[in-house]
């Protein structure tokens, strides 16, 4: 069985820290084989694959955590799901290259506003985008701030987008397609996002502006929903109803 890593508990660290760093376990290369179910040949050609971190060494011993633990069960889970080695390698680089949660936080705002962020395992994103997770569509996901890594999971920041993006790709659009159409959204939603706030500051004090937002969105849902009844309109060559 892999062993304990001591915990130490120190003048400010948190109780639930304390405890989590006490149930951290290394395990030795046998140890780790065993506990991920797979040969030990295989744990070490996933290791010269890089398709795992270093491991820390004393001496000649290599010791293994339970993130090397979790990365092995993603690696099955995804070949499970029809992934090669090749592109689970490159979603495993492009997941190490993305941002974290405090820098998504940074750039989004903090606290994703009124979205709720959704915690996923790289199989579940799978799940959710069968046979769309590429490199090239996790990183655009990632550089669109729809992704980050958290540890061992990534970080949705919207269950909205989540679920709208699954379905359109679930009734056949491209998640390259969905990723793209999302990026011209965000600039169009950047635009009426500073003009309602130009429209507040204008008449109003900046204090406002949260207690007014619902009416924004009220305003943009309205338009959004006019504008498409008069495009389908026009294709079926007749005026919008009144």
């Amino acid at each position: 069985m892999g062993r304990g890593r001591a915990g130490k508990v120190t003048a400010g660290t948190p109780y639930a820290a304390h405890v989590a760093e006490e149930k951290t376990h290394e395990y030795r290369t046998e140890e780790l084989a065993e506990a991920a179910g797979i040969p030990v040949r295989t744990l070490r050609f996933y290791r010269e694959r890089k398709l795992l971190p270093p491991p820390r060494r004393e001496g000649r011993i290599a010791w293994y955590d339970e993130h090397h633990l979790a990365r092995l069960r993603t690696i099955a889970a995804l070949l499970e799901r029809g992934h090669t080695l090749g592109g689970i390698a490159e979603l495993t680089a492009a997941f190490e290259n993305g941002r974290d949660v405090g820098q998504l936080g940074e750039l989004l705002g903090i606290g994703w506003s009124e979205e709720t962020p959704v915690r996923l395992t790289p199989e579940a994103l799978a799940d959710y985008f069968e046979g769309e997770v590429t490199p090239d569509n996790l990183a655009a996901s990632l550089d669109l701030g729809y992704l980050a890594v958290d540890g061992d999971e990534i970080v949705h920041v919207s269950r909205r987008l989540l679920e709208v993006s699954s379905a359109l790709v679930r009734e056949g659009v491209p998640l390259a397609a969905v990723l793209e159409t999302g990026r011209r959204v965000r600039e169009h939603a950047d635009a009426m996002a500073a003009l309602f706030t130009e429209l507040i500051s204008a008449h109003l004090t900046q204090d406002a502006l949260p207690r007014l937002r619902p009416l924004a969105k009220s305003v943009v849902e309205a338009e959004l929903t006019m504008a498409m009844d008069r495009l389908l309109a026009s294709e079926r060559g007749q005026e919008p109803s009144s």
